[in-house]
């Protein structure tokens, strides 16, 4: 029977007494990891990783991990002076789970664990529910405390994203800004003392960073993820984290984070064949990985990688209390045959190449946390037309509540980038989503993947000579976005016009804000949003197709839009016209109200370092049709310029 006992250690330079980690019992049974291998514990990191924890009336820090087909797992790190031999953990068979209870272990201790593979292979792996994490090139795990958590300042009850003003700004921590002397990024306590107040100054509702998760290759951006349960080392403590959250929440600016379940490195300390065998990924290469980026891809069949990845996303709200997730590369999960070549994919059983156990995942993880935190926020960046992504899973969906909308965004970016004389010639580039707009919940997004790897920055991409001329087009671009249906995601830099594409090494060009132009642009962002978050029916209106009307959607010859959007009452519609010509054009647009309407925006305004070559900004409608519409209003729009109206309040 176990009883206690004390062990001295006799070494050169003295002598140590210290408890044995195998007087205790095991300080968690089978039992309790029933739901883990099951795959539905929304928490297994209560379980697993390295748990901080008093047992058996001793401190210490309570070490299982998930090796079933090991031969044998050594507990290595601080505590024990990195002795290979020292630590051998237990099996606690069925669940495939090691454990040991280390007594003189403590918070901020480095730890790996020594896995002798059920190929004959010995290799040292990370923890994959790492709580924190050293650097590479040792990228050990961190024991850390496991009892601090932060709820949102934002949660209050749950609403409907839907109807919400969402305008998004997403950015990438290392090259936002540098510090002043030192040149390097700013820490999570320097973001946060500056990134709220220029947020709120800009008027975003939402902030999205890429991946936070801990991830050894600058290069990947965050996206090879090897820490699914902590944040990267970069910036500073999870502590200091928390306080960047705290601060934009404070500002009422809600936090969401990428997140990546579709695919992970497969870097030997990390989770590839973490037991010898083929644990997270797919044994099968045609499954297991990513030949478009060197990467692996979970198996989603699983039950325990699934409770493994849920897990992931519960503990970052419980732990930070982030607003939202932003996931990555659905599309890659969706596809069996995504970025494969015949002959490189495993048909599913019905021949077909949907991956249903990935299809079943994101309805669970979807259904997960939402019914843990009902008014959190989930975005799929999805670039195919895979049905019902936005759909709830009782519903045969996916669960998501808003996917990006990568059609509307390659269409819009072509038309904008194709020479002007052109333009006509790439008109149903500016309609052709409207057909398709309200069968999902969709994002407006201009995001980083469009501004990298030789596709240029935002106000490059418009194709004409002149810099003044590109920057009106951005100018005309942008509201587009704002005016159309759909919430709003900008990737930053193309809130002010920079020139440069992103360079993930290298600060945004912050002194572009000294020129009139892009600050300009920086302001019409603002009003923006300032008008998207005040009016009453705007953002109520961004999935409801019998809130948009076309007034005219087929002038291609004189490359002008223009449209409705409407809201409860005559005095919340929105005439939205558009000209994006070289030249001025004077017309008469359809209105359905009568009275007199104001220009409420106008993007071409000196306001915005524009013309305001249109002139007058009231006008009086006029009792004939016009456009299918019964009432007409005549009135100028600048070129490359856009013009929203709406009727005046105080009329009788």
């Amino acid at each position: 029977s176990p009883f206690s006992y004390r062990l001295l250690s006799i070494y050169d330079g003295g002598e140590r007494e210290w408890v044995d980690p195998y007087v205790f019992l095991p300080s968690i049974n089978n039992t309790e990891l029933t739901a883990f291998n099951e795959g539905w514990e929304r928490r297994p990191f209560d379980k697993l990783g390295a748990i901080p924890k008093l047992h058996q009336g001793t401190s210490g820090v309570s070490f299982v991990v998930w090796a079933p087909s090991a031969k044998s797992v050594h507990l290595v790190g601080d505590f024990n002076h990195w002795n290979h031999y020292a630590l051998p953990m237990r099996s606690l068979g069925s669940s495939g789970c090691r454990e040991l209870f280390v007594p003189h272990a403590k918070i901020g201790d480095k730890y790996k664990f020594r896995i002798l593979g059920s190929d004959g292979v010995l290799r040292e792996k990370a923890d994959p529910f790492g709580w924190r994490f050293e650097p590479p090139p040792g990228n050990s795990s961190i024991i850390d405390d496991r009892s601090l958590q932060r709820s949102s300042i934002l949660r209050t009850k749950p609403k409907n994203p839907r109807a919400l003003p969402i305008s998004i700004y997403e950015m990438h921590l290392s090259s936002w800004r540098f510090h002043p002397t030192e040149n390097r990024p700013l820490s999570f306590l320097e973001l946060a003392r500056e990134l709220p107040d220029y947020l709120v100054k800009l008027g975003f509702t939402h902030v999205e960073f890429l991946p936070l998760n801990e991830y050894p290759f600058d290069p990947s951006w965050g996206y090879q993820v090897t820490g699914y349960y902590a944040p990267t080392h970069r910036f500073g403590p999870p502590e200091d984290l928390f306080q960047l959250i705290e601060a934009l929440q404070t500002a009422g600016i809600g936090v969401i984070i990428d997140w990546v379940p579709a695919h992970f490195p497969s870097d030997e300390f990390a989770l590839s064949r973490f037991d010898g065998t083929c644990l997270f990924e797919h044994e099968d290469p045609r499954k297991g990985m990513h030949a478009e980026w060197g990467t692996l891809c979970f198996n989603y069949d699983r039950p325990e990688v699934r409770s493994f990845l849920i897990g992931s996303a519960i503990a970052w709200m419980d732990r930070f209390g982030i607003d939202g997730f932003r996931v990555d590369a659905v599309a890659s999960m969706l596809y069996l045959d995504y970025a494969r070549k015949d002959g490189e994919w495993c048909p599913n059983q019905f021949g077909g190449n949907e991956n249903f156990e990935a299809i079943d995942f994101l309805k669970q993880f979807n259904h997960a946390i939402h019914e843990e935190y009902p008014e959190v926020i989930s975005i799929a960046e999805e670039s195919t037309s895979f049905p019902q992504i936005t759909k709830p899973p009782f519903m045969g969906g996916l669960g998501f509540d808003l996917k990006w909308n990568m059609g509307w965004m390659h269409d819009v970016l072509g038309y904008f980038s194709s020479d002007p004389n052109h333009r006509t010639s790439k008109h149903d580039n500016l309609t052709f989503g409207a057909i398709y707009q309200f069968s999902e919940n969709f994002v407006q997004a201009f995001s980083h993947d469009e501004v990298v790897h030789g596709k240029g920055s935002l106000v490059n991409k418009m194709n004409l000579a002149y810099e003044e001329d590109r920057i009106a087009n951005l100018r005309a671009l942008l509201a587009l976005q704002w005016t159309w249906p759909g919430k709003k995601t900008l990737f930053m830099g193309c809130e002010f016009g920079q020139w440069k594409e992103w360079d993930y090494q290298a600060a945004l060009d912050w002194q572009l804000l000294e020129f009139p132009n892009h600050q300009g642009l920086c302001d019409l962002i603002s009003d923006l949003n300032a008008l998207y978050q005040k009016h009453p029916t705007w953002a109520e209106s961004d999935h409801d197709g019998t809130k948009f009307k076309w007034i005219d959607c087929n002038d291609a010859g004189g490359q002008t839009l223009s449209f409705l959007k409407f809201g409860n009452y005559p005095n919340d519609t929105l005439l939205v016209a558009c000209n994006f010509s070289d030249s001025l054009k004077h017309r008469d647009w359809g209105c359905p109200h009568s009275g007199m309407w104001e220009v409420i925006l106008d993007t071409d305004s000196p306001n915005y370092s524009g013309h305001g070559a249109a002139g007058s900004t009231r006008f009086e409608s006029f009792a004939e049709p016009r456009n299918n519409q019964p009432n007409g209003l005549s009135f100028a729009v600048n070129r490359w310029s856009i013009r929203i109206l709406s009727l005046v309040a105080d009329q009788n």
